[in-house]
């Protein structure tokens, strides 16, 4: 499926006609993997995405590349937006005719003043949509294993914000209802008041050894989970120097963490590894990465960019090879704005560098004939050993390893390459890199990351380098950095596997 026609007709259903209009969407609290179908749509049909400051990381990745992107963020005690100038910067855009995502942490109309923005658009006459979110409330207490609800334990929710509007003249939160109030209550912003509202809900009379907890960066992978009780609640969490964005939960509920809880664990848990390959192909390993209980930081080093070709007619080759997944995409690509497709191919073997590119030929309808055991250009002419063939079409990237072709031209092959794409520098920034340094672990998938890294940034002095082969890691020892871990099996399977090895042996015996 072709990615510009599904953002236009995004865009198409997005839009109402007679001029701009506003899409309030709920980031969710942080996992990018609790973002809806059409939050990521709205995102990617967008003319200008305003957005706060607690969103997933990726959040904006898939808005378009002429997308206005403006932080409108607030932070306690920090840099903020001044509210006036987002409800202008908003208005502004909607009467140019623009579509304006209003994108929210969480759900926009839980503590998000999302009901006063609409209030601002509706006084004004443009047209607004709300795409809820998952409220931290609940999603931070999911994570850490505390449901909200249970019975026999608890058949109310309140969500309070510890952080009323300071204009007002009285403060309208009733502690005496609270304190009474026959069920859990979910406390946001409230790191810094946690002495006060505690000391409040007790003065009312809610028991002192009720069970509580706080829960700090909830759904990410640094999450942390701090078990009280109402009375020790603010103590525990100075002595764990707990620090927003976190809520607070006060509930019987909270006993059921102990058996309830299911994040943080897994082979990687507790540890950071860093990504360095293209955005493109970063979001699945980040994925399988933080299944496995990583915190994962994204510093895609390279970038993938398509030439500009013609490929001669593929019904004169009795083999055609492929040696990266991002071939096979740009190739089939190529062939589709010719009004060609898979059949193309129909005439010729068709080989796969290794299990990557084999997968991507497969979601384009192709299986490849020939994968070699050993995923390099030697493994390759190796499971080549037993074909003859005349006429073979290399399509790679322009920078590259030429072993394969010069093995297939000693052979006697004529040999034609059609370098589909360059691979150029994504410089990294100095917060990221300063971040790297911190890593347990950083990856690198090909030679490229590697290289385009070092203009950028470097690696800690504690951080191990995980290669995901040979080749790879004699290109780190070119440049004086010797890999502590390579993959046995040169792919992002291998490299997990090698990375699950490692961190088992740094722990010990169970």
């Amino acid at each position: 499926m072709n990615p510009a026609s599904d953002s236009e007709e995004a865009d198409a259903r997005a839009r109402w006609v007679g001029g701009g209009r506003v899409c309030f969407v709920g980031a969710g609290p942080g996992d990018p993997g609790l973002m809806s179908a059409r939050a990521l749509e709205l995102i990617a049909a967008a003319d200008v995405v305003l957005y706060d400051r607690l969103i997933p990381e990726r959040a904006l990745a898939g808005a378009r590349a002429c997308a206005e992107l403006i932080y409108v963020g607030k932070e306690g005690a920090g840099p903020s937006v001044a509210q006036e100038e987002t409800d202008a910067l908003m208005l502004d855009r909607a009467r140019s005719g623009a579509l304006v995502v209003r994108l929210k942490g969480g759900d926009p109309f839980v503590f998000g003043r999302g009901g006063e923005e609409a209030l601002a658009l509706r006084a004004a006459g443009i047209e607004f949509e709300v795409v809820p979110g998952v409220t931290a409330g609940i999603a931070a207490a999911a994570y850490a294993g505390i449901p909200v609800t249970h019975r026999g334990l608890a058949s109310a929710l309140a969500l309070i914000t510890a952080h009323e509007d300071p204009a007002k003249e009285e403060q309208t939160l009733d502690w005496a209802a609270l304190a009474a109030f026959p069920g859990t209550l979910v406390f946001y912003m409230g790191v810094r008041q946690l002495g006060r509202l505690t000391e409040r809900l007790i003065d009312a009379g809610r028991p002192p050894d009720e069970a509580a907890a706080i829960v700090e960066r909830g759904t990410l992978p640094e999450q942390r989970t701090i078990l009280a009780t109402l009375a020790t609640l603010a103590e525990r969490a100075a002595e764990h120097d707990v620090r927003a964005p976190a809520v607070a939960i006060v509930g019987e509920v909270c006993r059921l963490a102990a058996q309830l809880a299911w994040t943080q664990r897994g082979p990687l848990a507790g540890r950071t590894v860093a990504v360095t390959r293209a955005q493109a192909q970063l979001s699945s390993l980040a994925a399988q990465l933080r299944s496995l209980g990583a915190r994962v930081l994204e510093a895609p080093a390279i970038r993938i960019v398509p030439r500009t070709v013609e490929l001669p007619p593929l019904d004169g080759f009795d083999l055609i090879c492929l040696t990266s997944a991002n071939g096979v995409d740009i190739l089939f690509d190529l062939l589709a704005k010719h009004g060609q497709d898979a059949r193309e191919l129909a005439g010729a073997r068709v080989a796969a560098i290794g299990p990557g590119s084999a997968a991507a030929l497969l979601r384009h309808g192709v299986i490849a004939d020939i994968v070699p055991s050993r995923f390099l250009a030697e493994g390759l002419l190796e499971a080549l050993d037993s074909l003859e063939v005349r006429r073979v079409l290399v399509a790679r990237a322009a920078v590259a390893r030429d072993r394969l072709i010069e093995g297939l031209r000693d052979r006697g092959a004529e040999v034609v390459v059609v370098a589909l794409y360059d691979t150029v520098a994504e410089p990294i920034d100095a917060t990221t890199a300063a971040a790297l340094a911190q890593a347990d672990y950083l990856t690198f998938t090909s030679s490229s990351t590697v290289r385009f890294f070092l203009q950028s940034a470097a690696p800690g002095p504690q951080t191990r380098i995980a290669s995901i082969g040979p080749v790879t890691s004699a290109t780190l020892r070119e440049h004086g950095l010797e890999p502590h871990i390579e993959a046995t099996r040169h792919d992002i399977v291998g490299l997990l596997d090698a990375l699950i090895a490692d961190a088992a042996a740094a722990s010990g015996p169970a």
